[in-house]
């Protein structure tokens, strides 16, 4: 008699442009407002896509930041670098083809990240 396989079912593999998307879901469902995702390609030699979002304090960017990096690591997003996450006045996560931008209501105001990119496209986030 064979033994029956039992294989856990991996998450699938996403595309840039659906991760984006995706981490800007979970922004939206965390209570990020002015949520912005920016598609890059052919514009930025660094990355394709941004994701902007403000946090209400730095401890809920800090959260947000966490589940959107292990949403990323759960679906072969590794994250290449982290930035400002002990403050959490802007944290920067850079998953290399997506660079997450989570903002306080001052930081983002100041760096105007969608006027620097104001000829990129915008993508819909669907909610």
């Amino acid at each position: 008699m064979a033994k029956k396989k039992t294989t856990a079912k991996k998450p699938a593999v996403l595309t840039a442009k659906k991760f984006v998307l995706e981490a800007a879901k979970i922004a939206l469902e965390r209570h990020c407002t002015n949520i912005v995702a920016l598609d890059l390609k052919g514009k930025s030699p660094a990355t394709d896509y941004f994701l902007i979002a403000t946090g209400t304090s730095d401890r809920q960017t800090r959260s947000i930041a966490d589940e959107i990096i292990q949403f990323g690591r759960e679906r072969g997003f590794r994250i290449f670098g982290r930035a400002g996450y002990e403050q959490g006045k802007w944290i920067l996560l850079d998953f290399v083809d997506v660079v997450v931008h989570l903002f306080d209501e001052e930081f983002r105001q100041y760096y105007d990240l969608e006027l620097l990119w104001g000829d990129a496209k915008k993508l819909k986030i669907e909610d």
